[in-house]
């Protein structure tokens, strides 16, 4: 038996427009991450899901509500879906630490095992709570499709359970906010099915803001 886990991005804050680092500050969505959670919902739809599970962060549950509406499901809140703590990174703009400490945002780009970011949790901190979190879902669905509405860093993570991608290898996949990333589960381990599927976003231009569509292929966390 086969258990499909759709990993959805949370949609666009206004923090993600900005290339600010949220983490796990309790940023809501802006007016276009608002429409992508509609479209998500109008994409998920079809495709039946047995439950819904989310980060308790307000903009992932944002996401998550019109899902819960329109596929009937009552969407169950779990902490370890949030995002990483980025410690004293939290609110930070990318910009701003490349040019004030230049060092710390190297570390952060290169995947730094041991690096908190100031307080915050590591990589391997954040792999391991994430596991433990899908492997409870795959513990109560032995099959079916399950939706996980979260954020960038945990879709990070599971990528790297699906693929085996070491934790410290850069990153050559998007985080697009509101995408649909799809692993399956089957005997205990994970496979990849499909990565960053913005389909609904891109066939929604008269819906979307255009600058909701991811350009570039990786993705920011958040």
């Amino acid at each position: 038996m086969t258990l499909e886990i759709i990993l959805v991005r949370h949609g666009e804050t206004e923090w993600n427009h900005l290339r600010r680092i949220q983490g796990q500050l309790d940023v809501p969505l802006n007016q276009v991450g608002l429409r992508q959670a509609e479209a998500v919902a109008r994409r998920l739809a079809g495709t039946a899901p047995v439950a819904l599970y989310t980060s308790d962060l307000l903009r992932a549950s944002q996401t998550a509500a019109p899902v819960a509406q329109i596929c009937g499901l009552e969407a169950q809140p779990d902490r370890r879906l949030r995002e990483r703590n980025f410690g004293a990174f939290e609110g930070c703009f990318y910009d701003e630490l490349q040019q004030t400490t230049p060092d710390l945002h190297q570390r952060m780009l290169s995947r730094d095992l041991d690096f908190d970011l100031g307080g915050g949790e590591t990589i391997p901190t954040l792999f391991e709570r994430v596991c433990a979190a899908l492997r409870d879902v795959i513990a109560r669905h032995a099959e079916g499709t399950v939706v996980v509405v979260t954020h960038g860093g945990v879709l990070d993570c599971g990528y790297r359970l699906a693929t085996g991608l070491a934790l410290d290898a850069p990153r050559t996949f998007g985080l697009f906010n509101a995408s649909l990333n799809t692993i399956a589960a089957e005997d205990g381990r994970f496979r990849l099915l499909a990565w960053g599927d913005i389909d609904h976003l891109t066939t929604a231009a008269d819906e979307i803001d255009p600058r909701a569509r991811p350009a570039a292929p990786v993705g920011k966390l958040g």
